[in-house]
């Protein structure tokens, strides 16, 4: 995890960001895809992928943000 450790915050939340809301119209893909999975239609292979290459900055934003909260109350 060291290179998760060296990754700057500001670019990961910016990419988390522009990720989350792509494209704008009609509806953010991400918005899109987890209501697909709450509603039991995410069955799609491409959908499934959609899902995880919308989520992932996110993911990693939280992983590094939880870190960085750990580090500093060390």
């Amino acid at each position: 995890m060291k290179w998760l450790r060296e990754l700057p915050v500001l670019p990961l939340a910016v990419v988390a960001i522009l990720m989350a809301i792509a494209p704008i119209q009609p509806k953010p893909h991400l918005v899109e895809k987890l209501t697909m999975l709450m509603n039991g239609e995410l069955v799609r292979p491409l959908d499934i992928f959609d899902l995880f290459l919308h989520g992932a900055p996110i993911a990693l934003l939280i992983i590094k943000l939880f870190f960085l909260k750990n580090a500093m109350t060390r």
